[in-house]
C-alpha cells in the first residue's frame, strides 16, 4: 500500500476549531502527517459495500425483531419495547453510522469488521480534519471520496421534510436537541458539530447535557423549559438501558405518542451488536463481504472474540486455530456475550501498522477514512486521511 506525507495542521488551528484531542494518551499525534493513497475503483468499491451492508442489517434486523432474538444480541430487556416501536415508526430516521472494514487496498478483498450504527466516533475527523489536510497542503479537494458534511445537511433536510407539521403550523420550525454526558470535549465537541450542521439546515437548536434534560410524557425540554421535537443523543442507548430504567420508560412513551423522534432511532442497537453479524452470517452464508461469525470460536480457524456491545476495540482477543490467545486488549466490556469472528487480513505499510478504513453511511455511503495501529486498532489508533489517486 502507498502514502504520501503531508504538513500537519498547526495546534492552534486544530483549537480554534474546537479539535482539542489532537495528541493521543502516549502524547503522540494522533492525525498522521501521511494520507493513504487510495485508487478511484478502491473507493468505490468501499462504497457500494456500505451501501449493500447497510440493506443486509436492515433485512437481519427485521429477522431479530421476528424471531425475537434480543438475547443473543445481549439487547437489554427494557429497550426491547422501544426498539420495536422505533422500528415500525418510519418517522425515527437512522442519521449516521460507521462501518469498519478490512482489505480493500492492492487487490485485498473488502471484509466487514462491524457496524458503529449507534454513537459512531471519526466525525470530525473524517468530515473536517482530512480535508483541511488538503486544503493545506494546497491538494485537490475533490480528491477525496468524502462528502460527509454536505450528506449530514441533506439527510437533516429529509428529515425536517418528513415532520412539517410539528405544532400545526406547516410554517413552523423544527426544534432539535443535541445532548451527551458530561465526559469530556471530545463527545461534546462532536455533538456540537451535529447541532452546528443541523443549524445550517434550518432547524432551530439546542446544546444540553443529558443530566440537565427534562424527559416527561410531553416530551423532552432543556432546562429553560423549551420544547423540542428531535433528540440527538450521543451515549449508546445499551448504556441508558443499563443505568436510566426510568428513562427508558420515559423514552419509550415518547416514542409511542410520537412526542419527539430520536436521533439515532433506539432500533439502532440491534445494528449495534456485534451480535447481528452472527444472523447476518446464517442468512447469507459465504457472502463475500462478511467473515464467517459464531458465538462459539471457529474450528481450526484463527478467529477474533469481540464482546457483543463492546466498543473501542476494547476487550478483543485474536485467537490462533487451536483457539488460543495470540493478542489481546483490555476493558470494561467483559461482562457481555463473545462472537468469535472469522480473522481478516489488513493492509500493512513497510513499518508494519495495519489500516482499518472507516466508511460513514447517512441514507447511502458517504465519507471514507481511515485508522492504523501495529496491534489492535483501538480508540487511541492513530487516524489517516486519503488521498484519491486518478487513473
Amino acid at each position: 500500500m502507498k502514502t504520501i506525507p503531508v504538513q500537519p495542521i498547526p495546534e492552534n488551528v486544530f483549537e480554534r476549531l474546537g479539535y482539542y484531542w489532537y495528541r493521543s494518551p502516549d502524547n503522540g499525534y494522533y492525525v498522521a502527517d501521511e494520507l493513504v493513497v487510495v485508487r478511484k475503483q478502491e473507493a468505490e468499491a468501499y462504497y457500494d459495500a456500505a451501501n449493500e451492508l447497510f440493506g443486509m442489517y436492515v433485512q437481519a434486523a427485521q429477522y431479530v425483531i421476528d424471531h425475537r432474538l434480543y438475547d443473543l444480541l445481549d439487547i437489554p430487556k427494557n429497550l426491547v419495547e422501544v426498539i420495536g416501536l422505533s422500528w415500525e415508526d418510519d418517522s425515527q430516521y437512522q442519521l449516521i453510522g460507521r462501518f469498519d472494514f478490512a482489505g480493500g487496498l492492492d487487490g485485498h478483498p473488502i471484509k466487514l469488521i462491524e457496524f458503529n450504527a449507534d454513537t459512531p466516533s471519526l466525525i470530525f475527523e473524517v468530515a473536517l480534519i482530512q480535508w483541511m489536510l488538503l486544503r493545506h497542503n494546497h491538494l485537490p479537494e475533490e480528491r477525496q471520496y468524502n462528502s460527509l458534511y454536505e450528506t449530514l445537511k441533506s439527510s437533516f433536510g429529509r428529515m425536517k421534510a418528513l415532520h412539517p407539521d410539528f405544532s400545526g403550523d406547516p410554517n413552523s420550525i423544527p426544534h432539535a436537541l443535541f445532548s451527551c454526558l458530561n465526559a469530556g470535549l471530545e463527545d461534546e465537541n462532536t455533538t456540537r458539530l451535529m447541532e452546528e450542521i443541523a443549524y445550517e439546515t434550518g432547524y432551530i437548536t439546542g446544546f444540553e447535557y443529558v443530566d440537565k434534560v427534562h424527559f416527561s410524557g410531553e416530551g423532552i425540554t432543556n432546562a429553560e423549559g423549551d420544547v423540542f421535537d428531535f433528540w440527538y443523543k450521543y451515549i449508546p442507548y445499551e448504556l441508558i438501558g443499563q443505568e436510566e430504567p426510568e428513562l427508558v420508560a420515559l423514552l419509550t412513551d415518547i416514542v409511542r405518542q410520537k412526542k419527539v423522534r430520536l436521533i439515532n432511532p433506539p432500533y439502532t442497537l440491534l445494528f449495534q451488536s456485534k451480535g447481528i453479524m452472527k444472523v447476518m452470517w446464517d442468512l447469507y452464508p459465504g457472502h463475500p463481504l462478511l467473515l464467517e461469525t459464531a458465538m462459539q470460536p471457529l474450528k481450526r480457524k484463527r478467529c477474533v472474540e469481540k464482546p457483543t456491545l463492546g466498543r473501542e476495540g476494547a476487550n478483543i482477543r485474536i485467537l490462533d486455530k487451536w483457539a488460543r490467545p495470540v493478542d489481546s486488549t483490555d476493558g470494561e466490556y467483559g461482562g457481555y456475550k463473545a462472537i468469535y469472528q472469522e480473522f481478516a487480513e489488513f493492509p500493512v505499510d513497510e513499518e508494519g501498522r495495519l489500516y482499518q478504513a472507516g466508511v460513514f453511511f447517512s441514507s447511502e455511503a458517504c465519507g471514507l477514512g481511515f485508522r492504523r495501529e501495529r496491534g489492535i486498532i483501538n480508540n487511541h489508533s492513530q487516524f489517516v486521511g486519503h488521498y484519491v489517486e486518478m487513473e
